[in-house]
């Protein structure tokens, strides 16, 4: 039974192993966690029971993460998305006053729209539409996106009105033990060791205990919870609700910051074929879709890829056994939330910013003194941080690829979903901007 499960997660095609795989779900549970606690707390505003939410957080991370492991052998792990859980609360729900139940009904018509694309292929023409050029940019972009979110966790950058960001207060505790944390995974991986990202987490946390500096809020959640939310949406309310704008951007931002996290960490795991395909890429969106559907009868918001896996696969995952361990900690979480809620943002925020600098290693594929090339390149790498979007970065370089195409007389008929992409990008910025 063990050679078959190992045959058919490819491991000696990939050169891993159980342990090694096992070990990268753990280490990506611990960074992305903290969604556990945030999800509930930004949807609970919207007027949604927070123990519900947390219920249905950690059960939809599980179905999705197992999901795409089992399906498309893939160490990418799911979770409710932070971006458009925010949208969904301040957006939709407070500034429309659109009631939750009809949101999670848009949600639901978003993620069958998903699987829609999907079967007819069209997401999959959307991804080939990206310029293999950009694909390392789209890498490193994310890199710096994941940094600069460990940096603000941390307390080492701090918000700015005169200059946006600054220097925070480097003697505070949190900050000096994240600067501990950073250092202690620096050591670890100069001496090639494979868990120094989770032993890293684990020994900066253990320091913050030592310090005082972790709290500890007992909390009690159960599966009995979750009939507060699960199958209260209301896909009817939805479709008579002018809802177009909110589907749109409910599809938009899932399926691009998808697109981008699934090329950032295909890239880093080395699993993109030479001829820069994905392989089983349409069992990888169908795992993605099909989780935001269930998220939404459950009672979260849509359901997407994280970043954060970058941070298994720093450490080895190659495979679905990653994801799927991933998923099985979600699920066991579900009975020990308030022992998870101990692992506090400064001791993973240290894994976040070294990962982005790892991520940042395909940089030096892009041709820089190919100004065709190099322009879009930066300002995909530049918007996608500064803009605190995945999306929104990879528009910007899109637009700016297809406009030098077309104007150096370069553009093909074969490219034309990539300028079709860029004219829609373009006029949703002017919407936002009349917005």
């Amino acid at each position: 039974m063990r050679a078959r499960l190992e045959k058919y997660f490819c491991f000696s095609e990939q050169g891993t192993n159980w342990r090694t795989e096992i070990l990268a779900g753990l280490t990506t549970f611990i960074t992305m966690a903290y969604i556990i606690f945030v999800n509930p707390s930004i949807l609970s505003q919207a007027g949604m029971p927070i123990a519900a939410v947390t219920a249905a957080t950690c059960l939809c991370a599980a179905f999705g993460s197992i999901l795409m492991g089992v399906l498309a052998n893939y160490p990418l792990a799911l979770a409710p998305g932070m971006g458009l859980n925010a949208y969904f609360t301040y957006t939709v729900v407070k500034g429309m006053g659109v009631p939750w139940q009809t949101a999670l009904g848009a949600v639901f018509v978003s993620g069958v729209i998903f699987l829609l694309l999907t079967f007819t292929g069209i997401r999959q023409l959307l991804l080939a539409s990206i310029p293999d050029e950009l694909h390392s940019a789209v890498a490193g972009g994310i890199g710096l996106f994941i940094a600069f979110i460990g940096l603000r966790n941390a307390g080492i950058i701090i918000p700015s009105n005169a200059t946006t960001v600054a220097l925070g207060d480097l003697r505070a505790p949190t900050a000096a033990l994240a600067i501990f944390g950073i250092l202690l995974i620096a050591v670890l991986q100069a001496f090639r060791v494979k868990a120094s990202m989770l032993l890293g987490v684990l020994g900066t946390m253990l320091l913050g205990i030592l310090a005082r500096q972790v709290h500890w809020s007992p909390q009690t959640f159960s599966l009995s919870a979750l009939r507060a939310t699960a199958f209260h949406l209301d896909v009817r309310g939805a479709l008579h609700l002018n809802a177009f704008e909110i589907v749109f951007v409910f599809l938009f931002v899932d399926l691009f910051d998808n697109i981008g996290t699934l090329v950032a960490v295909a890239d880093r795991a080395g699993l993109i074929a030479p001829d820069y395909t994905i392989p089983r890429l349409t069992r990888i969106f169908f795992a993605d879709a099909s989780s935001t559907v269930v998220g939404s009868l459950m009672g979260t918001s849509t359901v997407t890829s994280y970043i954060e896996s970058a941070a298994g696969v720093a450490v080895g995952g190659r495979t679905g056994v990653t994801a799927i361990t991933t998923g099985l900690l979600f699920f066991i979480a579900l009975f020990v939330a308030p022992l998870v809620g101990a692992i506090p943002t400064f001791a993973t925020a240290p894994a976040l910013i070294l990962v982005g600098a790892l991520m940042l290693a395909g940089v030096g594929k892009i041709e820089w003194s190919n100004p065709r090339v190099a322009i879009p390149a930066f300002l995909t790498l530049i918007t996608i941080p500064l803009t605190y979007s995945i999306a929104t970065g990879l528009s910007f370089g899109l637009i700016v690829f297809a406009a030098l195409e077309l104007i150096t007389g370069r553009g093909v008929r074969k490219n034309w979903l990539l300028y079709t992409l860029a004219v829609l990008f373009v006029l949703r910025f002017i919407y936002l901007a009349r917005g």
